[in-house]
């Protein structure tokens, strides 16, 4: 396999791998000393729900790229707009630091989306070869 199909091939993994990794880290915005450890616990688990779910596509796409790609590029694309208002009216943040956030959060998922499709192309071309 050619270095740039190896290439297409890992950069959507291991990107979506890193930017799950990355969500997954506010998971520990849960744990908090007025809580028990069980209540710590269980709302830990409970902000990984978006880590699992994310993995869960992951792995759906790392076999069928066509939906995989277009299930990241819509996550990224639909939760924008509640990252957006979240971060703009609960956390007061102002609309530049708001479209901060949603880049950094949202915009890797919708490149790996694009990566994942990319990715299929390249590889289809290549086996038409």
């Amino acid at each position: 396999m050619k270095a740039s199909l190896k290439i297409a091939y890992w950069a959507p993994r291991l990107l979506a791998i890193a930017s799950i990794l990355f969500i997954s880290i506010f998971a520990f915005d849960a744990f908090d000393p007025r809580y028990s450890v069980i209540q710590q616990l269980g709302n830990f688990f409970l902000h990984l729900i978006p880590s699992i779910v994310l993995l869960l596509i992951l792995l759906l796409a790392w076999k069928k790229e066509l939906l995989g790609g277009v299930i990241f590029i819509l996550v990224g694309l639909i939760f924008a707009i509640p990252i957006y208002l979240h971060n703009y009216t609960a956390n007061h943040f102002s609309v530049g630091q708001s479209l901060l956030t949603v880049l950094i959060v949202c915009l890797p998922f919708t490149a790996v989306g694009f990566l994942f499709l990319v990715s299929r192309k390249l590889h289809r071309k290549a086996r038409r070869r």
